[in-house]
């Protein structure tokens, strides 16, 4: 029996051309994709399918990538496959809480799109940066990080693969060191601000002002948020952990092991790219991993879990 995950990546995954298929081909999709151009005065159909400069901009960025991976979902959904818990990388969350019950897609969409806004206002550009650094244990970072002021762990993507974020100096200062201790590379991200970083505490206090005028919902099934890594099975909780989010680190490989010792056993990863299916394939091996990124691969997926 499979006790399937939905979980959804965050922002880095964006593409041009994302979800044009799904617009085309489902009525669903479709609605999603002119009801957030609407909600939010874009043209997401111009901002997600052709080429341009803002897809990469992190105002909206978010908004794209939500919208996306919720035409993705619910066209999936409709076609009969459902989850039984969810997850999302960082900005992924929204789209798990969303299809977990919690939130209506719309909304979603709103507040990542404020979201995104003070994010990117948060830290001036250029003052703030994020690296990966591979090949040493989270626990060899943390004691190194801990001698250098205004750097910490952005996120917990797999073994062997951690984010360190934080001031652009420190950062650098962090990467050096690291690869001094045995570290095997340190790559600084193509990215506009120094996210989950303490210096993103403002920002998610702002958020809690958008969210206070968000209307959630019960909860249908659980999802697991990247804070803690458990299961949140009641919706009172999840203002302030999206609020903490926001400047906390991404527990993702925690949380993948959290589904897995709950018995899930098949993991479908719905959106651009396949980041995700690599961070899984170094966390367990065992366990099914699907990626749902076009039509094309819905309708193997389909034939695969559900024999259609």
């Amino acid at each position: 029996m499979n006790k399937i995950a939905f979980i959804f990546p965050g922002q880095g995954s964006q593409k041009p051309g994302m979800g044009k298929d799904f617009y085309e081909n489902s009525t669903i999709a479709k609605e999603i994709f002119d009801n957030a151009s609407s909600l939010l005065d874009l043209d997401m159909k111009a901002l997600c399918f052709e080429d341009n400069e803002k897809l990469d901009i992190t105002e909206y960025t978010q908004a794209a990538l939500v919208t996306t991976c919720l035409a993705i979902a619910r066209t999936v959904e409709v076609k009969g496959l459902k989850a039984d818990v969810t997850a999302g990388l960082s900005l992924g969350e929204y789209c798990a809480i969303a299809i977990a019950g919690g939130m209506q897609d719309l909304d979603a969409i709103l507040t990542v799109r404020q979201r995104g806004i003070l994010m990117q206002e948060a830290v001036p550009s250029g003052e703030g940066a994020m690296s990966a650094i591979l090949g040493i244990s989270e626990d060899k970072i943390e004691e190194i990080l801990s001698e250098i002021q205004d750097v910490s762990v952005a996120n917990f993507n797999c073994p062997g693969q951690v984010v360190i974020t934080g001031k652009t100096s420190a950062v650098e200062e962090a990467n050096q060191k690291l690869l001094e201790n045995g570290a095997r590379r340190a790559v600084m991200l193509n990215v506009s601000g120094p996210f989950h970083s303490p210096l993103l505490k403002e920002a998610g206090n702002k958020l809690q002002n958008v969210l206070k005028h968000i209307s959630m919902k019960t909860l249908q099934i659980p999802y697991v948020t990247n804070v803690t890594a458990q299961y949140v099975t009641d919706i009172k909780e999840t203002k302030d952990l999206l609020s903490a989010q926001v400047f906390s680190s991404v527990r993702w490989q925690q949380s993948v092991e959290t589904m897995i010792e709950s018995g899930v056993n098949t993991f479908i990863e719905i959106g651009p790219g396949k980041t995700l299916a690599g961070f899984m394939k170094k966390i367990n091996k065992q366990v099914k991993v699907c990626n749902i990124g076009t039509w094309e691969e819905m309708g193997k997926v389909m034939e695969e879990l559900m024999g259609d």
